[in-house]
């Protein structure tokens, strides 16, 4: 059960990495698109469905604190700053994104300029706080901030959310953003593809081990394809396919990991096993999940459907 457990948090995180990653990266892009109609087009491609995407954190927050209460207490105690700091950026790119519309021109281009710092800020910080947890060690535990490996996670992150908004503007709006976002595109697709190649040497250990597992063989196939994939579909300028492989590109690297992560919550920290609640607590926490995320699924494609009418 514990390890069911740990698949519901799991797969709520990727959902959320998958779907809100996209918004905080059309909120990045905002540094980099400054026609007016331009980031008015972008703004509503991500309104109907940015707090619905949200969601999933908050179901991955509340399950770790119910199914897995020391490791949500150490990581709150070890990352209280930088989580903080990470939803605090988070409450301030939603209150630009919806006071944008209100807002007089001049108002507006600070808010554009608070929206896309916010969300590059609380992208950092996700993949700062995630290289930090994967980075620990038997004997000191999280290593120190300044570190390699959270530093180069937060600015893959910030990549990869860059990527998924070219992919998802360049489908969404079409021509009035189609020959910045393929450029852009080209240029995330790289660096990401660097900071994926210096993770894999740093964290060698935790790859070597997911190759060793069946599901892990078939994430790194499917990561090596996608990552060729990838660029051919970038050539080809087909939004819809570069958004749908970079998608499934992300889904197979966060597979991957964890599988070289397993049976570990917090690597030499807390197994699945030892960390998990009591089998009653989780039980009833999984009726909850099973309740709850058919209706966050169903919201979604709500919102979502609400949003391609209004193309």
């Amino acid at each position: 059960m514990a390890d069911l457990s740990a698949l519901i948090i799991c797969f709520s995180l990727l959902l959320y990495l998958l779907l809100d990653g996209t918004d905080l990266g059309v909120g990045i892009l905002f540094f980099w698109f400054h026609e007016d109609q331009q980031r008015e087009l972008m703004t509503h491609s991500i309104l109907p469905v940015w707090d619905a995407n949200e969601t999933w954190l908050v179901l991955a927050a509340g399950g770790l604190l119910a199914l897995f209460p020391p490791v949500y207490s150490m990581l709150l105690s070890e990352l209280s700053a930088p989580l903080f700091i990470m939803l605090l950026a988070l409450v301030v790119r939603a209150m630009a994104l919806e006071y944008r519309a209100q807002s007089s021109s001049r108002l507006r281009h600070w808010l554009d300029r608070v929206m896309a710092s916010s969300s590059a800020l609380a992208t950092f910080l996700q993949g700062w706080c995630a290289g930090m947890i994967i980075s620990a060690q038997p004997q000191t535990g999280l290593p120190d901030g300044l570190s390699l490996v959270p530093l180069i996670s937060g600015a893959g992150l910030m990549a990869v959310y860059s990527l998924l908004a070219c992919c998802w503007i360049g489908w969404r709006i079409g021509d009035r953003v189609q020959p910045l976002a393929e450029m852009q595109s080209w240029l995330w697709w790289l660096l990401a593809l660097l900071i994926f190649l210096a993770e894999l040497y740093l964290n060698a250990e935790i790859w070597q081990q997911s190759w060793q597992r069946p599901l892990g063989k078939v994430a790194g196939v499917a990561i090596v394809s996608l990552w060729i994939l990838l660029p051919l579909a970038l050539w080809r300028a087909r939004p819809l396919l570069q958004l749908i492989v970079t998608l499934l590109l992300i889904a197979a690297v966060f597979s991957g990991l964890l599988c070289g992560l397993y049976p570990w919550l917090v690597p030499y920290q807390f197994a699945i096993s030892q960390s998990a609640s009591p089998p009653v607590t989780q039980g009833f926490v999984l009726v909850g999940a099973a309740i709850a995320m058919p209706l966050t699924l169903l919201y979604h494609s709500w919102s979502f459907w609400i949003e391609r009418r209004g193309k």
